[in-house]
């Protein structure tokens, strides 16, 4: 009735994801194609009713199989796709990280293929995930949108899949920034209020703002228009400040935490606009 599928880049937190008496098809990345192209593969060999795409960074919770086909038995035939419950275990005894309230932002986010199971037939019907999308990232909101504009409908199950944090470095919140050029790929298939469809917000616009201050007074200052490129620069301090304040505030304050929202606040708003303006170009060929 069910078969797993799981892509990996060879983390060693796999062997946790691989849950026991379920048949379970490992998809290593090699050619680093992305975890759409890997889920192709894999789905495309499973030949059970139900495909359920777990990540290889989580870790199924107890009695999470026979939660799952719980949540899978008797499904009404218009029901293409049945999510887990996500969670993500937060440290006690201090507030959490930039990093840490990301990904337990995933516990709100719908139909992520961090535990979410697809009728094959339903797979079949859109052509499986959309190997345009290189990142984890926006690829099972993509397939989720064209399933549902197939006719179908997403469900949410009981089953519950953790979800470590993991620490990928100072510069994580900046390379994630990758991300806005696969958000002008959603856009371009889905039109405009893509984002409200999938219950997701964004800060490009304020990005962009910044981006623009910070040039514009750089280019006033290089022209000698002192005034301007003073009041240029104080927008873009104010604005870059803000967005620096908004992530510290919630985090526990730390030294090392403190340099790092600074710092990685002042990169993030043309790093941001520099995907994108990428991303725009590329949908454009």
């Amino acid at each position: 009735m069910i078969t797993i599928v799981i892509p990996t880049i060879g983390r060693a937190s796999l062997a946790r994801a691989i849950p026991d008496g379920v048949p379970v098809i490992v998809v290593e990345d090699t050619e680093r194609k992305g975890p759409a192209a890997a889920r192709n593969r894999g789905w495309r060999q499973a030949r059970t009713p139900w495909v359920v795409f777990l990540d290889d960074d989580v870790v199924p919770g107890e009695g999470w199989l026979e939660a799952l086909i719980r949540d899978l038995a008797d499904l009404p035939e218009d029901v293409g796709g049945s999510q887990g419950r996500i969670e993500v275990p937060l440290p006690s005894g201090r507030r959490p990280t930039d990093a840490e309230r990301n990904t337990a932002g995933l516990a709100r986010a719908e139909w992520i293929t961090a535990d979410m199971a697809y009728r094959r037939s339903a797979l079949e019907k859109v052509g499986g995930f959309d190997e345009r999308f290189p990142r984890a990232y926006r690829e099972d909101a993509d397939l989720a949108l064209r399933v549902r504009e197939a006719g179908f409908r997403l469900v949410r199950g009981e089953r519950v899949t953790r979800h470590p944090v993991r620490n990928d470095g100072f510069w994580a919140s900046v390379r994630f920034q990758r991300g806005n050029a696969d958000d002008a790929l959603m856009r371009r298939v889905h039109g405009p209020g893509w984002r409200s469809r999938i219950g997701a917000g964004g800060l490009l616009p304020r990005h962009a703002a910044t981006t623009v201050l910070g040039l514009g007074a750089l280019a006033l200052a290089l022209a000698g228009t002192r005034r301007g490129a003073l009041a240029a620069a104080a927008g873009w301090a104010a604005l870059s400040a803000r967005f620096a304040w908004e992530r510290i505030v919630p985090g526990p304050g730390t030294p090392g935490e403190v340099a790092r929202m600074t710092v990685t606040s002042v990169v993030i708003p043309p790093a941001a606009c520099l995907h994108r303006l990428r991303g725009e170009l590329e949908v454009r060929r």
